[in-house]
């Protein structure tokens, strides 16, 4: 259930994947190491969870790509909701600076 919420989180411009692959590792990597082994060295996403995992970081290409989606969610967002209320902008722009600025301060690393 994990991986497939995940999945959704690489296409909903909202809804974070990271955390759900990390989750579903988790919960594999404690029920089944073949599923953990697989979702670890999937050639999608195995390389990107290996490095959050186990060396806390991002390259610098994955940051760009990942924030500029970021962005370009959120502004396709604001425009299919328009006319929007403030708050429901502030909502996406407090939404956006936050995941920024985590993705900022995650250790850059090299390719």
């Amino acid at each position: 259930m994990l991986v497939a919420i995940g999945v959704l989180g690489v296409i909903l411009p909202l809804l974070p994947h990271t955390i759900f692959f990390l989750l579903a590792a988790a919960c594999y990597a404690r029920g089944s190491e073949r599923a953990y082994t697989w979702l670890m060295t999937n050639r999608l996403f195995g390389r990107y969870l290996r490095n959050y995992s186990e060396r806390r970081g991002a390259t610098l290409g994955t940051k760009i790509t990942t924030i500029a989606m970021l962005w370009g969610g959120l502004a396709l967002s604001a425009w299919l909701l328009a006319p929007s209320p403030l708050w429901l902008n502030a909502i996406l722009a407090a939404v956006g600076l936050g995941v920024t600025t985590y993705l900022l301060s995650l250790n850059t690393l090299r390719d």
